[in-house]
């Protein structure tokens, strides 16, 4: 069950606020309908309940706000506009990530795919799938975690029909298990549909809060559509005939040859055509929309105020009166039909215009001097010949819609635009949908354990090409480079094997170490797929660990393959002349492999500080051309205070023995952080990671 309490936003500079003190209740085991027109509040309404967006208020998600449970994604499942997935990853491997983010098992992911029905689209990858798949991936994303609760913001705006049916099918199957759904729409007709629940929502506040069934009684009003080259003649014949019948008929012109008739069967209306020669060219059943504020009191007024005619109830669903509950015209030149059991005026909540903005209503009179004449209920032959012998055959007239009941019903499918369409009474009940199936509940979930944000950090990164891209890009331009240095010469054997000129500020793996380091918060932050319930990208220290590690492996496989490479290269090409081994080969390799792992965690520290791809790898870059000159300096000035160099002072301080030779290992590592580039790379490391550690804080605290 879901209880949102006065949620307000924060509003901008002197404008109203989004919404406005909205307080409603989800039940569960019910689908509830959050409606409104765009720009309405309902993605405001859902953000503030996800706690996604500053604002007051409350949500109450089974008796606890979502800040106070362990694992959200458990209890809440968030589909809010597109899935944030990266384009260039598959489908499969896209859920697969999001298992090893939730900790669910992995064959999690082939049970909801079978589910959404996207099996055979599994290896397809997320940028090439269509708007009906891109809504069943975002599903499965949603049911994935097996949560009690699904929110969704407008799931089937821009699907077909049948995709929609299907989508909600499903929603209707997870409330039949016990779950809650709130799913927002634009739709009026589609909400009666769909829902057992509507809220409905107008400038920010809540103007209905209704049963299914309240709602579609008391906003939606079926109604004839007609287009006709003589709509106008056609508008006075059912005028004519509606007082002829003594039955409240409503005919709305809405521009053009279209007329709405309210109160009538297709049936009827063609017909009358028919017998006049009155050319149709569309007939057809539709459910109008009375606006936001229909129906706000409707279940106040049923259960303390007088209740509705039967009369009044068969005029607003359009089918036909019972005998003795007949209404009668007034004979007047008012464009208004009355009830007489409700006087004169119209009647409240019936005589509503149409729901085009701008409608033009024609009630048309009889002619002066003519006198209306009665026409039998059922259609009967005409004797005279047809007025124009060119004239088309007259429209096809549908069935005739069934005896009516005091309780209006709903249309069973029901676009979002207002194009025509056949409407079949049918209660909105909660049935389990026959043709879906949830995928199997999660029985037993997987304890919590350090290395679940690693297995996400590896399915995330050997998810995409690109991390093979960037590695066999930094192979062959470290292996060019080292052979153009061999042949110019004069270049060391240390920087030769690096692939190192003196005029470059680092190495190209150094480089292509701290981009794929960036590419590990920079992706997160571009392409979102943690954010969907939590707003922003978590800021966990577990996420931070696996990262760096996994980072600082990529890196060691980056520096060795390097190394490797150029070696084969030079080898093959001047022979083994270049590819001796040096003899203080240890520290050498400890350097190098120092140099690429820092670079590395400056780049996935500085894209998590700046949430920026670009800028981590400019903070990579600004360590060499910035802090190191700084450090040199430093050092400069601390050595020139005494005889000893700095790294000497370092080492004199230290216990002069070491257990297990402990000593060499630690010098090396002095003389590696003495000079220029290590100083500069470790103190670069360690503000970035205060800097991440008090952006980490201060979202808490928010």
């Amino acid at each position: 069950m879901i209880e949102a309490i006065g949620l307000t936003s924060i509003p901008r500079k002197e404008q109203p606020p989004a919404v406005d003190n909205v307080s409603f209740e989800a039940h569960t085991g019910r689908v509830t309908a959050l409606l409104g027109a765009p720009g309405a509040g309902k993605t405001t309404a859902l953000r503030l309940m996800l706690e996604l967006q500053r604002g007051r208020g409350i949500t109450y998600f089974r008796g606890r706000p979502l800040h106070g449970i362990p694992h959200p994604a458990h209890e809440v499942g968030v589909l809010l506009g597109d899935v944030p997935g990266h384009p260039a990853r598959s489908v499969r491997g896209h859920l697969r990530m999001l298992c090893a983010a939730s900790g669910v098992p992995a064959r999690r992911a082939d049970e909801v795919l079978e589910a959404v029905g996207l099996v055979s689209l599994r290896d397809e990858r997320l940028g090439t799938l269509s708007r009906g798949m891109d809504r069943r991936l975002g599903l499965a994303c949603a049911l994935l975690p097996d949560p009690h609760t699904l929110v969704l913001d407008d799931p089937a705006r821009g699907l077909a029909v049948g995709e929609r049916r299907w989508l909600y099918d499903m929603l209707r199957e997870h409330a039949a298990q016990g779950g809650t759904v709130l799913c927002s729409t634009a739709d009026p007709k589609e909400a009666a549909r769909f829902a057992d629940h509507v809220v409905t929502l107008d400038g920010g506040r809540v103007v209905a809060d209704q049963r299914a069934a309240d709602f579609a009684r008391t906003r939606l009003r079926p109604r004839v559509v007609v287009r006709s080259p003589h709509a106008v003649r056609l508008s006075v014949l059912l005028a004519q005939r509606a007082r002829s019948t003594q039955r409240s008929v409503e005919v709305v012109r809405e521009g053009g040859n279209r007329l709405c008739v309210y109160g009538t069967t297709c049936a009827e209306v063609g017909e009358t055509a028919f017998r006049n020669g009155i050319v149709v060219h569309q007939l057809a059943d539709e459910v109008g929309d009375m606006g936001p504020g229909a129906g706000a009191g409707a279940e106040t007024s049923t259960a303390q105020g007088p209740q509705p005619s039967s009369a009044a109830i068969d005029a607003q669903t359009g089918l036909d009166p019972e005998p003795g509950a007949a209404v009668a015209l007034d004979p007047g030149p008012e464009p208004e039909f009355a009830s007489p059991a409700l006087g004169p005026g119209p009647e409240p909540g019936f005589a509503s215009p149409a729901p085009d903005p701008d409608p033009e209503p024609e009630f048309a009179p009889p002619a002066p001097g003519s006198s209306p004449e009665p026409e039998p209920p059922t259609p009967a032959p005409d004797p005279s010949p047809e007025p124009e012998p060119s004239a088309p055959a007259p429209a096809p007239v549908p069935e005739a819609v069934p005896a009516a009941s005091t309780t209006p019903e709903p249309p069973q499918e029901a676009p979002a635009d207002d194009t025509p369409q056949a409407a079949p009474s049918q209660q909105p009940t909660t049935p389990r949908p026959t043709s879906v199936a949830l995928p199997p509940p999660v029985l037993v979930r997987p304890a919590p354990t350090p290395l679940r944000p690693v297995r996400y950090e590896i399915r995330r990164a050997a998810g995409v090409a690109t991390g093979y891209i960037v590695g066999a890009c930094v192979l062959a331009v470290s292996a060019l480079t080292a052979v153009l240095l061999a042949r110019i010469g004069h270049t060391p054997q240390p920087r030769l094997l690096a692939a190192w000129p003196a005029e470059l500020p680092l190495p190209p793996a150094a480089l292509g170490a701290g981009l794929l380091g960036a590419l590990a918060f920079g992706d997160e932050f571009r392409h979102p797929a943690l954010a969907v319930d939590r707003g922003t990208v978590p800021r966990r220290l577990g996420l931070l660990t696996a990262k760096l590690f996994v980072a600082s492996l990529t890196a060691l496989a980056l520096a060795v393959l390097t190394v490797g490479c150029t070696a084969e290269v030079l080898y093959l090409v001047y022979g083994s002349e270049l590819v001796a081994l040096p003899a203080d080969w240890p520290a050498l390799s400890a350097g190098w492999l120092a140099l690429v792992t820092g670079c590395a965690w400056a780049g996935v520290l500085a894209a998590g500080v700046f949430r920026s791809t670009t800028a981590g790898l400019a903070a990579v870059v600004a360590v060499p051309l910035l802090v190191v000159p700084a450090v040199h300096k430093m050092t400069e000035g601390l050595s020139a205070r005494g005889p000893v160099p700095f790294a000497g002072r370092l080492k004199g301080g230290l216990p002069p023995r070491w257990p297990f030779g402990g000593e060499q290992q630690l010098e090396a590592l002095l003389r590696l952080l003495a000079q220029p580039v290590g100083g500069a790379m470790a103190l670069s490391v360690l503000a970035l990671l205060c800097a991440y550690a008090f952006t980490g804080l201060r979202s808490r605290v928010r």
